[in-house]
């Protein structure tokens, strides 16, 4: 817990931002074009963020290895080249992004004015693509330490710093000029920066700095960079995968109907929130089952992953609990609207039963991952999510004609499968015999 609940309060912070400039952008006065442009370029910045974002997953997972190996230069090496790594894709990527924001921008959008409007945006988060980056290599180094909780001050301090800077800029407060929602863009890439900045200064504490001598062997190593690649790019492609799939079955939640596809957002929207402990118990795990290995103690890496998935599984009753009984409740919080909440109740209550199982599923993959079995966690998104999910989704909601109900009832079976196949493969111990 005192690994995992900074990353939640980190993660809970992002999702603050992302209210926070919803709403200010919704206070323009020309809302509708500028939060239909922050819907879509939401969209397409988390799409490159979850492409990119894999490289903290390996760089936390070497890092924890090595911690528990006690092989400290291997983990200031493991940081140098994951930051390397960072700065080459960040810039590569950040002048295609900023030349062709616009372009973006006007492929996802039929109306010009939107694309207009959200290719400011883009191109200053494009400018901050760098600077995510390295706070996403600085992740995993801290993280598979074990020292949470300094991303959570870095993040902490980005949040302050977006919101004031969203406060001034987007509606030229206190003399500073009137941006719209390019504002945002510009207090996005300056709270980057100064996130950064928090990390790179952590790095020169005493503490950090003379343990890990991070500073004193700065060297390409083709080993370590393959390595991170290696446990990362299965990370990406699951996590688009996981991007893509949702966005179809919002898809296909729009053939069956508009109200329907608006409900089926509004649980989606409430989900997301709702995982955020998993995700941070994930995260924890991920560092005491690689810690664990590096020290050559696989049964006690096997006690961690099952014992965190044991807690993630009682939050998510509790959670799950609310969901059947209060759904009413939960729902209002999001959406006003009557015909919504009442199309939303039943599938949020599936969505309830769903979650008694998910938490457990995302820790053990986690879990996996840190053994470095990325590639089976992958497959087993691949099989759950495009074999069994999507196909269902539209089998049961529109060939079978069971409307929305019917297409949410997808969601269980994708569920309870992906806890199964990563339950049975954690409980077969094969994945302690990966070398990393």
């Amino acid at each position: 817990m005192s690994i995992a609940l900074p990353v939640v309060g980190g993660l809970a912070t992002q999702m603050l931002l992302s209210l926070v400039d919803t709403a200010m952008v919704g206070r323009l006065e020309n809302s509708k074009v500028a939060l239909a442009a922050l819907g879509l370029a939401f969209l397409a910045s988390w799409a490159i963020t979850s492409l990119f974002s894999s490289l903290s997953t390996g760089t936390h997972v070497l890092v924890a290895r090595r911690q528990g190996e006690g092989n400290l230069h291997g983990v200031s090496e493991a940081l140098n080249n994951s930051l390397l790594l960072s700065i080459i894709l960040g810039i590569v990527f950040a002048i295609i992004g900023y030349l062709f924001s616009f372009e973006i921008m006007d492929f996802f959008s039929k109306d010009k004015a939107v694309a207009a409007e959200g290719a400011g945006y883009m191109a200053f988060r494009f400018l901050g693509l760098p600077f995510f980056l390295m706070i996403v290599s600085y992740r995993g180094f801290f993280y598979g330490i074990g020292h949470s909780k300094v991303i959570l001050h870095s993040a902490i301090v980005v949040m302050v710093l977006h919101i004031t800077t969203n406060f001034l800029l987007i509606f030229g407060n206190l003399g500073f000029p009137k941006m719209g929602l390019a504002g945002a863009g510009v207090s996005s890439f300056i709270s980057l920066v100064f996130g950064w900045l928090v990390l790179v200064f952590v790095t020169f504490m005493k503490e950090y700095r003379i343990t890990y001598s991070y500073y004193k062997h700065i060297h390409l190593s083709k080993e370590t960079i393959k390595q991170i690649l290696k446990i990362s790019i299965p990370v990406s492609l699951q996590n688009v995968l996981i991007l893509l799939g949702f966005l179809i079955f919002v898809a296909v939640t729009g053939i069956i109907g508009t109200a329907e596809q608006a409900a089926s957002q509004v649980v989606i929207s409430t989900l997301f929130i709702s995982f955020i402990p998993c995700f941070g118990l994930g995260a924890a795990a991920q560092t005491l089952v690689g810690q664990s290995l590096g020290r050559g103690n696989p049964l006690r890496a096997q006690i961690y992953g099952f014992q965190t998935a044991r807690i993630g599984t009682y939050f998510t009753l509790v959670i799950g609990f609310i969901f059947i009984v209060f759904p009413e409740s939960v729902l209002s919080v999001f959406t006003t609207n009557a015909e919504v909440i009442n199309l939303a109740v039943p599938l949020l209550q599936i969505a309830g039963l769903s979650q008694l199982f998910y938490g457990g599923g995302i820790i053990l993959a986690n879990s996996l991952q840190a053994a470095g079995a990325t590639v089976y966690v992958m497959w087993v998104e691949v099989f759950t999510h495009w074999v069994l999910f999507l196909p269902l989704t539209y089998i049961f909601g529109v060939i079978l004609q069971g409307g929305i109900i019917g297409a949410w009832w997808a969601l269980p079976v994708y569920v309870i499968m992906f806890l199964a196949l990563n339950y049975f493969k954690f409980r077969s111990k094969t994945w302690m015999k990966i070398k990393i």
